[in-house]
């Protein structure tokens, strides 16, 4: 299995289904790719618009590679460095994981950024703070995944 492969499996064992929260900025999402994505990948695969619920497996591994993994710099990262980017990447953005990555040294310094980025999310936009238990279950996963053990 690729690390790709690997980091992939985790993301998609936690996005998993289609979410459609009011309050949820992203808006529509299926197994975890919005319905911006979706369409921004369609229109440049030269194919007719769709429902993000209908998106299939082949698809949503091409997004995650190309619009994800590659954009924020995984191919580059060793494994467990790679995971956590990436399910950043998934979570907040390719830029946002990739610059997070740069701003910080090391895996626990990263994985602590991205819990305070949760805690600034929600003190900026406190209706937010309804998805802070889901983001924070996640943070166990991840930390699990990368390093073992709890947080």
């Amino acid at each position: 299995m690729s690390d790709f492969d690997r980091a992939l499996a985790f993301v998609l064992a936690r996005e998993n289904g289609l979410a459609d929260d009011p309050a949820d900025p992203g808006g529509r999402t299926m197994r975890g790719i919005t319905q911006r994505v979706y369409d921004a990948w369609r229109d440049a695969q030269r194919l007719p618009r769709r429902d993000v619920a209908l998106i299939e497996p082949p698809e949503w591994t091409a997004i995650y590679d190309a619009e994800y993994w590659r954009p924020a710099g995984c191919v580059a990262l060793a494994a467990p460095s790679d995971l956590a980017v990436f399910d950043t990447a998934v979570n907040m953005g390719a830029g946002r994981a990739k610059a997070l990555w740069g701003q910080t040294r090391g895996l626990d310094a990263f994985l602590w950024a991205r819990l305070d980025l949760y805690r600034r999310i929600v003190l900026e936009h406190p209706a937010q703070g309804k998805f802070l238990p889901g983001w924070l279950r996640r943070m166990v996963l991840l930390h699990r995944a990368c390093v073992g053990g709890t947080p």
